[in-house]
């Protein structure tokens, strides 16, 4: 079931980017289990933060992910961290986010268009 509809102009005011997760750790303030992420979106947008309830995975095997996130939302205080990105998942039959991800090919900052 479809949400909500938006017009193609309120999907253009998306940005969404190509990032890759260089340093993570466990959001120990978290009620519900995270992780802080820092990731690198390269020279113009730099390393931002977020924390993402993405802990199926392995801190170890989310180091130099690329990954998808949305760089333009307001930044939001969650558990004490000023999450800057969103960071972009399928949820999948169990609830567990599964990452986007992209090949080795696109850049950090990469426009996702």
């Amino acid at each position: 079931m479809i949400k909500n509809k938006v017009n193609f102009s309120e999907f253009e005011k998306i940005d969404m980017r190509i990032g890759t997760i260089i340093k993570v750790n466990v959001n120990e303030k978290a009620h519900k289990p995270a992780y802080i992420l820092e990731i690198d979106f390269g020279n113009d947008i730099g390393i931002k933060k977020s924390s993402a309830q993405i802990t199926n995975y392995k801190l170890d095997e989310l180091i130099n992910q690329k990954i998808v996130a949305v760089c333009n939302f307001e930044k939001k205080n969650i558990a004490g961290v000023e999450s800057e990105v969103l960071v972009l998942g399928a949820l999948n039959y169990l609830g567990n986010v599964i990452l986007l991800k992209v090949n080795n090919d696109a850049n950090n900052g990469d426009i996702i268009a």
